[in-house]
C-alpha cells in the first residue's frame, strides 16, 4: 500500500481483526456483482470504499426513473444509461483505485461458467430464481464463495454460501429449483427502499469477512428480515443429501 492508501484505509486498519493483512487481501481481492439495482448498489459502493481492487459489475438493464427510489449508486442524470455504466461511473469518484468492469447483458449459464473462477466472492444481487439458480451453480462448480441477497416489499433475506468448505450447503438446498413458486418482482409488488439497502450492504460486509478472513459469516444460516417492525429470524441450513446441485457431493 502507498501512502495516500493508508490514509484512505485507516479507519479498517486501526480495528484488530482487519489491520493491514485483510486490508491488503482488500485490495487484491475481485468480486463479482450479479445485479446493479437495489441489492447491487449499497453493495457495490460499500466494497468500492472498502478497497475492493476489482469489481465486475453483471447487468443488462438501463436506469429508470422508478429505480432511484432505492438504487442509491444510479442519479437522475443517468436515466437512460445502462446500470453498469451508471454504477462505474459513481463508484470511480468514490474511489479511482478500483477497476471496474462493466457487463452489460444478464448473466447466462456459460458465461457465468467461464468468468465466475476468476472472482473472489460473487454477490447475487438478482431479482429473478432461474439466474439466481445459475448464479449457485456455477460458483458451487468452482469453488467460488456466494453471498445471495432478496428483498421485496418489507421483507429481505441474506445467507453464505461458502463452497471453499465441505460443510455448506447451496442456495438449492434452501430453494430447490424444480419447486413450483410464484415470480414476483418490485415491479408489481413494490419495495421498502431501506430493506434493499440492508441486504445489499449486509452482502458487502460477508464479502469483505470472507476475503480477510476474521469473524464469522452467515454459512450455515438464513437471516430473514421483516423491516415493517424491524424484526429478524435466523433459520439453521444444512446440505440436503438430495439436493440437485450439491446433494451427490454431500459428506458421507
Amino acid at each position: 500500500m502507498n501512502d495516500d492508501q493508508l490514509l484512505r484505509y485507516s479507519r479498517h486498519i486501526l480495528v484488530d481483526e482487519i489491520g493491514i493483512e485483510a486490508q491488503q487481501r482488500f485490495l487484491d481481492a475481485h468480486v463479482m456483482i450479479i445485479g446493479a439495482g437495489g441489492l447491487g448498489a449499497p453493495a457495490a459502493m460499500y466494497l468500492a470504499a472498502a478497497g475492493i481492487g476489482e469489481i465486475t459489475l453483471v447487468d443488462g438493464d438501463s436506469v429508470d426513473l422508478t429505480n432511484l427510489q432505492r438504487q442509491i449508486v444510479h442519479s437522475t442524470a443517468s436515466v437512460g444509461e445502462p446500470k453498469v455504466e451508471s454504477a462505474r461511473n459513481t463508484l470511480a469518484a468514490l474511489n479511482p483505485d478500483v477497476k471496474v468492469n462493466m457487463i452489460a447483458m444478464r448473466a447466462d449459464p456459460q458465461w457465468l461458467t467461464d468468468h465466475v473462477p476468476s472472482a473472489t466472492v460473487v454477490l447475487d444481487c438478482t431479482d429473478n430464481f432461474v439466474t439466481r439458480h445459475a448464479v449457485n451453480a456455477a460458483c458451487f462448480a468452482h469453488g467460488v464463495p456466494l453471498v445471495s441477497g432478496a428483498a421485496l416489499r418489507f421483507d429481505g433475506q441474506i445467507s453464505t454460501f461458502d463452497f471453499r468448505s465441505a460443510e455448506s450447503p447451496c442456495y438449492a438446498c434452501v430453494f430447490p429449483p424444480d419447486e413450483a413458486f410464484e415470480e414476483v418482482a418490485c415491479s408489481t409488488m413494490g419495495v421498502f427502499a431501506p430493506t434493499v439497502g440492508i441486504i445489499g450492504t449486509m452482502q458487502a460486509a460477508e464479502a469483505l469477512r470472507l476475503i480477510g478472513g476474521f469473524g464469522t459469516t452467515l454459512q450455515g444460516r438464513l437471516m430473514m428480515l421483516d423491516s415493517l417492525c424491524m424484526e429478524w429470524n435466523t433459520m439453521r441450513i444444512a446440505r440436503q443429501l438430495d439436493c440437485p446441485v450439491c446433494g451427490s457431493h454431500a459428506a458421507k
